[in-house]
């Protein structure tokens, strides 16, 4: 209840922020196994072409897809504790949040458009 008082919140308010962080870890662990697979595949004297023909097959460009997503969202919950832990001011400390979600957000959606653009 004290919390309460001080408008500070109840202490589970930070659960689903905290449960999110530990969900999109999991997923990438599959996903980085899946990419350094790709990678692997890739390395291995492939030209440009059998390159996109790997990239083009819809299974590992949803797999991309998905780990581009899931690895930038992963990267916004942590970028934003890390702000919440160092930054003081509340003004700074919310400009630096939403700037850094817009910027993944760009990233996001220039590798998702370019991945459908080589399937596709």
């Amino acid at each position: 209840p004290l919390a309460q008082v001080r408008g500070l919140g109840t202490a589970k308010s930070g659960l689903s922020h905290w449960w999110h962080q530990r969900l999109t870890a999991i997923a990438l662990l599959g996903l980085v196994v899946w990419m350094a697979g790709l990678v692997a595949a890739l390395a291995t004297g492939s030209n440009y072409q059998a390159a996109l023909n790997i990239l083009a097959h819809p299974l590992n460009a949803a797999v991309v897809m998905l780990f581009v997503a899931v690895g930038l969202w992963h990267a916004a919950l942590g970028l934003q504790v890390v702000f919440e832990d160092y930054i003081s001011h509340e003004g700074v400390r919310l400009a630096a949040v939403t700037f850094a979600r817009m910027i993944l957000i760009v990233l996001g959606v220039v590798s998702i458009v370019s991945v459908l653009k080589i399937a596709l």
